[in-house]
């Protein structure tokens, strides 16, 4: 799997120290050493066969006692390098995750997100913001789809702004670029227009995959359809968009996948909640936790008194 080789080495360590006894007493820099060490690396992480390791020599810390130990993981073209500590008679590794926690995580995530000129629903100045990775074919992005609007959105929509994003799967999705070009057309004209367009689609996924799937030569026939009307009921430059639906100028869904790509996004939805990641399309209920908790951290009021009780819950993540 592509994301074996990044997370088998973080798997039982999130916070805590991991101390490995290593046995009896040798000099730290010694091949008996780097042997076992590597034994011991593959025993508790469970390391693939494929995956070869290198333990390099150690190097002064800034911890007394131990010394840094490089080790490197290579499996194909894919490398990584993670420091351990190794105590100074080499009978004790250790490994755990040295955090700054002068910074915020989750601000810095948002800094990396670019939402000039994206759709808004809500509240455009608010304290909290949803940005959601959206797949137009994608059937869990309907379900967060009509979980945020309107339910969420008429509970939540004076505190909160929603800003979609693109990340089309183009191996499993064919007509999601296009109709994600498309909405991208209404958006440059008319922000409602967007929403109109996403709210239709999002509910008639089925019947646009069976008339993309008769259609000849693989048109997009359909879904322009649907975009010239979105264009006719808000009364846009109707030139403009059929130029600009005829072109299907794709960089800037590419650049939002590749921005999707950098923050750690695999599937859809994915959506960031003042920075902080969450994947698949949550129940409402969990919906309404993970917002009044961004609320309360952003010193707003949490709970709606007018709010609906909790709904059904939606279906698990996509992929």
């Amino acid at each position: 799997m592509k994301r074996q080789l990044s997370v088998f080495i973080f798997r039982r360590s999130i916070l805590a120290l991991v101390l490995l006894c290593l046995g009896c007493s040798a000099q730290s820099n010694s091949p008996d050493v780097a042997r076992r060490v590597e034994r011991q690396i593959r025993s508790y992480y469970s390391v693939p066969p494929t995956v070869k390791v290198t333990v390099g020599s150690p190097k002064p810390s800034e911890f007394p006692g131990y010394d840094t130990l490089p080790v490197t993981f290579t499996q194909g073209d894919q490398v990584q390098n993670h420091d351990f500590l190794i105590s100074k008679d080499g009978k004790t590794l250790v490994r755990f995750n040295k955090m700054d926690i002068s910074a915020d995580p989750f601000a810095a995530t948002m800094k990396k997100i670019d939402v000039a000129g994206r759709p808004i629903r809500g509240n455009k100045d608010a304290k909290v913001t949803i940005v959601n990775y959206d797949d137009f074919e994608c059937p869990y992005c309907s379900k967060l789809h009509q979980t945020l609007f309107p339910e969420l959105l008429k509970e939540y929509g004076d505190r909160v702004r929603i800003i979609y994003k693109d990340y089309p799967l183009v191996e499993i999705h064919p007509w999601a670029v296009h109709a994600a070009v498309d909405a991208n057309c209404l958006v440059a004209q008319n922000n409602d227009a967007y929403w109109d367009f996403a709210d239709y689609v999002h509910a008639h996924q089925h019947e646009i995959s069976a008339q993309q799937k008769d259609a000849k030569g693989g048109g997009f026939a359909e879904l322009d359809k649907i975009t010239l009307n979105q264009g006719q009921a808000h009364n846009l430059d109707l030139t403009k968009l059929q130029s600009c639906v005829k072109a299907q100028d794709n960089s800037a869904v590419k650049a939002s996948m590749k921005e999707a790509g950098d923050l750690g996004v695999q599937a859809t939805p994915t959506f960031f909640v003042n920075g902080e990641k969450f994947d698949g399309a949550l129940p409402p209920e969990d919906m309404r936790a993970l917002l009044d908790r961004a609320l309360t951290d952003a010193g707003v009021q949490a709970k709606n008194p007018a709010a609906a009780p909790p709904a059904k819950p939606a279906a698990g993540p996509g992929q």
